[in-house]
């Protein structure tokens, strides 16, 4: 259990600094006047893989009898595991530069989330 405690910790570390790169690169292409690029779209896909792991072994965690210190902690990884996801489905798709500020302003909501949930998971 202490194993996977310290890979679901490290993981939550690795989300939030690649959220708060996904939320500057975001940011980076906005005001270049540009939109969102198939790198980006390779990050995201990366990044949301990142995140479904950190939730299966949270919930292997769980399923082993080891739970949060606040039950927050499971409404915070859901957003998170949703936010890029209903980004996509909100801007069908689109790379316009608004679908830029999108992205940026949601990974860094990510981003912020992130260091919530690591507050709560105790």
């Amino acid at each position: 259990m202490e194993t996977l405690a310290f890979i679901h910790g490290r993981i939550a570390q690795t989300t939030i600094l690649f959220a708060f790169a996904m939320g500057a690169w975001a940011a980076w292409n906005y005001f270049r006047k540009e939109g969102v690029n198939s790198n980006y779209w390779g990050a995201l896909i990366i990044g949301e893989i990142l995140v479904i792991g950190q939730g299966v072994i949270g919930l292997l965690m769980v399923l082993l009898g080891a739970f949060p210190a606040d039950l927050m902690h499971f409404l915070y990884g859901v957003l998170v595991a949703l936010g890029w996801p209903a980004v996509y489905i909100y801007t069908n798709a689109r790379a316009t530069r608004n679908e830029a500020a999108i992205y940026a302003l949601v990974s860094f909501f990510i981003f912020g989330l992130g260091i919530r949930a690591m507050m709560t998971g105790g």
